[in-house]
């Protein structure tokens, strides 16, 4: 059973299409790796399903609900969670303060309210911080957090609305590798955990092939490939998008001594 349906997406900018009939889905419990070279059209893709933009064709269902046309702050609101390439905190506040902050906004409520909300479901803002692993670092400011449990805590606000499906822009991008493989491992736990779905964009094909479930290839803004990890890695089009005649992922590992393998359960 899909939880997100995308089908025929098409977003132009000009005369160029950034995306051209792209269809694909998730289901529930599920890490879909949306990849591609750079132009490819995924950050189009990505930002349709948020919500950021409009598509000019096609339609994005989540649960049988057409998104199309929804604002962000409406996605978010059907069950659509987001984190962003650059983590997205307020540095002033407390580590539960941003937490908090999330929820105010999954309330519909005023963010005028903040002072008079200073403990506003503070029990489910350190829960939420329990589950990524951050709730003893709950009353320091984000701005003396490290890069990684910054990631955390932006993870912790993305689940403030109980999301159905979570969407992550390049998570791991400015991480060490340590940092990167934690993270996501703490994604996929969540995931089967919680019977939600990721849809996420990464540059590090290490981290794709270890994580994704299935994968879904972009390039020039057409689909050239989906399929699960080992599919994709040995699909001809695909080594020819990423690295021209001659050269697989495994060559391209092998020269950086390891390759990425598939993560056992």
């Amino acid at each position: 059973m899909s939880l997100l349906k995308v089908s025929g997406l098409g977003k132009s900018f000009g005369g160029v299409k950034a995306v051209d009939d792209v269809s694909f889905e998730l289901a529930p419990g599920e890490l879909l790796a949306l990849i591609g070279p750079n132009g490819a059209g995924k950050t189009t893709t990505f930002n349709m399903v948020n919500g950021q933009l409009r598509a000019d064709t096609g339609s994005i269902q989540l649960d049988g609900y057409e998104l199309v046309g929804l604002a962000p702050r409406d996605v978010w609101r059907r069950g659509v969670g987001r984190t962003f390439q650059i983590a997205e905190t307020f540095a002033s506040l407390t580590v539960v303060e941003n937490v908090q902050m999330a929820l105010l906004s999954a309330d519909h409520k005023l963010f005028a309210m903040w002072r008079k909300a200073a403990n506003y479901r503070r029990g489910d803002a350190l829960q939420l911080l329990e589950l990524v692993q951050m709730h003893e670092q709950a009353d320091r400011p984000c701005s003396a957090l490290a890069y990684g449990d910054i990631k955390r805590v932006e993870l912790a606000m993305a689940m403030a609305n109980t999301p159905k499906l979570l969407l992550m822009d390049e998570p791991t991008a400015g991480m060490g590798p340590k940092e990167r493989n934690d993270l996501m491992a703490l994604t996929k736990k969540l995931v089967t955990e919680r019977g939600m779905a990721v849809l996420f964009t990464e540059h590090s094909m290490d981290v794709v092939f270890a994580y994704a479930d299935r994968m879904v290839v972009l390039a020039r803004g057409k689909l050239i490939a989906q399929g699960k990890p080992h599919e994709i890695r040995d699909h001809p089009k695909v080594q020819e998008v990423y690295f021209g005649s001659g050269k697989t992922f495994e060559s391209q590992a092998l020269a950086q001594t390891s390759l990425p393998q598939e993560a056992t359960p």
